[in-house]
């Protein structure tokens, strides 16, 4: 088989993690017994395999996996680019730099999203533009917490600003907002109902934030991309659709603005895939494998598996993504 994928969502902790062995508090990492570094994000901690900053480790997975390109993403589920910004903005444009070097380096291997610090607005903005003039890494990727209501998401008006002024990639993740605390765990099945069923329900308000704020429209040289394949979207469609059409004003919801966005298919599985793909086609969806936090061997298989035809299959595995990022790089 060629070597063709790209995987448009992966983390990567590399150029960050010296800084967080200086912080004292969560988000930060530490040390176990056995002298493994131990990543402490807001609500849990997890021991750091190699895939967490190893290149090499990385290649060979890709490689595995038959992934040529991997776009590397700023780790913003940790809450490192919500903190103050005189903790942690220095630490973020030095990873940025990081970031930035190596998929300089790559050959075409690793494209990058940069982290702000959003709290710092103003900060924020300048170093959107430095990721796309001076970096030129393809974007940025963005808390999720935003897009939860119109008001929350126009406090990055400075940000999508001077994201529309060169063009770039915006990635959606799931993340807190300055100044937010992580919310109380569940009190029973906590990590099913936290990191599925109301992690995967506010995708979907993230995206009809987007929807109703018409923000691809007023920032057309913007790509927003939602994670996880939107959420429960692509599920719920049709009862929006029942919804508008039954309730004042009677108007049909605009399912085309749909494909305003991109989506990626990260820890989600066939099913799912082939739901997304009759609601927004398949070239606006792109492989995703959320390396190294998934398991991998989830990943690509799920396109494989899904009832697809071949140029739907080859859209998802490359062809969108190629698109977005030729646009930017190009």
């Amino acid at each position: 088989m060629t070597m063709t994928a790209i995987d448009m969502h992966s983390h990567y902790y590399g150029g960050l993690v010296d800084d967080l062995l200086l912080r004292p508090d969560r988000p930060n990492v530490s040390r176990n017994g056995d002298g493994r570094l131990v990543l402490n994000a807001m609500t849990a901690s997890t021991v750091m395999m190699e895939g967490y900053t190893d290149l090499s480790a990385r290649l060979a997975y890709m490689d595995a996996k038959l992934i040529a390109t991997q776009l590397l993403t700023f780790p913003g589920a940790l809450g490192v680019d919500v903190m103050p910004a005189a903790q942690v903005g220095k630490a973020i444009l030095r990873y940025n730099d990081h970031l930035a070097a190596i998929c300089n380096a790559s050959k075409g291997r690793f494209a990058g999203l940069a982290g702000l610090p959003l709290a710092d607005m103003a900060w924020a903005a300048r170093e959107m533009g430095r990721i796309r003039h001076e970096l030129h890494l393809p974007g940025a990727i963005l808390p999720g917490n935003y897009f939860l209501s119109l008001d929350a998401v126009r406090e990055l008006t400075p940000v999508f600003e001077a994201a529309n002024a060169r063009g770039a990639l915006l990635m959606i993740h799931p993340g807190l907002m300055p100044g937010e605390t992580p919310p109380a765990p569940y009190a029973d099945t906590s990590v099913y109902r936290a990191s599925v069923l109301n992690l995967q329900a506010s995708l979907s308000h993230m995206g009809m934030t987007v929807l109703s704020g018409a923000l691809a429209e007023t920032y057309p040289n913007i790509t927003f991309q939602l994670v996880n394949l939107g959420g429960t979207l692509p599920f719920v469609l049709e009862r929006l659709e029942a919804v508008a059409l039954s309730r004042p004003p009677h108007t049909a919801f605009p399912k085309e603005t749909l494909r305003g966005m991109v989506y990626d298919c990260a820890s989600l599985g066939s099913r799912a895939l082939e739901l997304a793909v009759r609601v927004f086609g398949a070239d606006r969806i792109m492989l995703g494998t959320d390396y190294p936090i998934f398991t991998p061997d989830q990943v690509r298989d799920t396109v494989d598996a899904a009832d697809l035809t071949d140029r739907d299959r080859a859209l998802i595995l490359h062809g969108t993504a190629r698109a977005v990022l030729e646009r930017l790089t190009g």
